[in-house]
């Protein structure tokens, strides 16, 4: 069974503020002042997606709950995009932080270059190849005791 795509903008103005709990007068407003903006229609009339309202909920609950205000809650969920493109970024270059033999050579600027598992390093006139064995950190040293005068 397919899921339905969270993203897909299916619900009017009417729709997604009742689905939201709220007047579509404040879906307009939110729409305005950039919080939650959905997607418009060729003759201009928005439509909102399960993610736009799961947001307007959220925005809902910061405001009524948490008691922040709207550019508070802008600047929350713009970190929280952020959040998750670096999250992605992460996940992308996971693979390559792996603690194990790891092996690195220099590039032709003098650049530091990561030899991908099962390729060969180039070997060359002023050029070396480094072999990292990665191991778990040690834990920090316990601070000094403090003297007493």
């Amino acid at each position: 069974m397919n899921r339905p795509d969270v993203d897909e903008p299916v619900f009017p103005i009417s729709a997604a503020a009742e689905l939201a709990g709220m007047h579509a007068q404040t879906l307009r407003q939110y729409d305005r002042v950039g919080l939650v903006v959905p997607r418009r229609r060729a003759g201009g009339g928005r439509r909102y997606s399960l993610r736009d309202v799961a947001v307007l909920r959220e925005v809902q609950r910061m405001s009524q709950d948490e008691g922040i205000n709207l550019a508070g809650i802008a600047h929350i969920l713009h970190l929280q995009r952020r959040v998750e493109v670096l999250e992605t970024e992460v996940s992308k270059l996971r693979h390559r932080a792996d603690p194990g033999l790891r092996v690195f050579t220099t590039g032709t600027r003098g650049n530091v270059v990561i030899v991908e598992r099962g390729q060969r390093g180039e070997r060359s006139e002023g050029r070396a190849l480094v072999l990292w064995r990665g191991h778990e950190r040690a834990p920090a040293p316990a601070p000094a005791p403090e003297r007493l005068p």
